[in-house]
């Protein structure tokens, strides 16, 4: 494929990819807006709040990262539908924080830890799809994020499978800002060496 051909296939899929992460952002922000809105609608949960940071950097993240895709040269469908069902995963978890309706339960909180199987099941899920995204990207690439970025897969797995299992409001606090300062620090780490 030639390489003007491969950077236009690269705009077009993320535009795609962007439409979607675009609708996980505004249902984040829209969802954000409600509770300021409506304060007292449903009961809030600092876990909750504190997750809904987390996946909108995990967005904003996602997108920085994925413009290392314009060095590929050559496309198939096949990677283009793995990128959509990456984003896709993505959107998903902002559509188990903030629900269509929360009539069923006792706030935020209640609804996140019901829920808690698929959101961890999606959010572990993520830790495997971007191995593959980053297998995309290219062997240099997944060499200069080294070995620290490998063993995070395994431990975020773990992680989320312990999520599942309890519903411990301490290890949902601690396994959040843990996360939180990750992504704090290698975003900053990789927006310092990529710019």
């Amino acid at each position: 494929m030639e390489t003007s051909v491969a950077h236009d296939v690269f705009i077009h899929v993320r535009i795609v990819m962007g439409t979607v992460v675009g609708l996980g952002i505004t249902r984040l922000l829209m969802g954000t807006a409600g509770i300021i809105q409506h304060p007292q609608r449903a009961r809030l949960s600092l876990v909750h709040l504190l997750w809904v940071l987390s996946i909108m950097l995990e967005l904003i993240l996602f997108w920085w990262w994925e413009y290392e895709l314009a060095e590929i040269k050559s496309w198939t469908f096949g990677t283009f539908a793995f990128l959509i069902g990456y984003s896709v995963v993505l959107f998903g978890l902002t559509a188990l924080l903030f629900p269509d309706n929360l009539d069923d339960y006792g706030g935020y909180e209640d609804f996140f830890l019901k829920r808690r199987k698929w959101f961890f099941g999606l959010f572990g899920a993520t830790f495997i799809l971007d191995i593959v995204d980053t297998l995309i990207k290219g062997e240099p690439y997944l060499d200069s994020l080294g070995v620290w970025y490998l063993m995070q897969v395994p431990l975020g797995i773990a992680l989320c499978i312990i999520a599942i299992r309890t519903t411990d409001r301490r290890y949902h606090l601690a396994l959040v800002l843990i996360h939180l300062a990750y992504q704090v620090l290698w975003g900053a780490i990789l927006f310092d060496e990529r710019i």
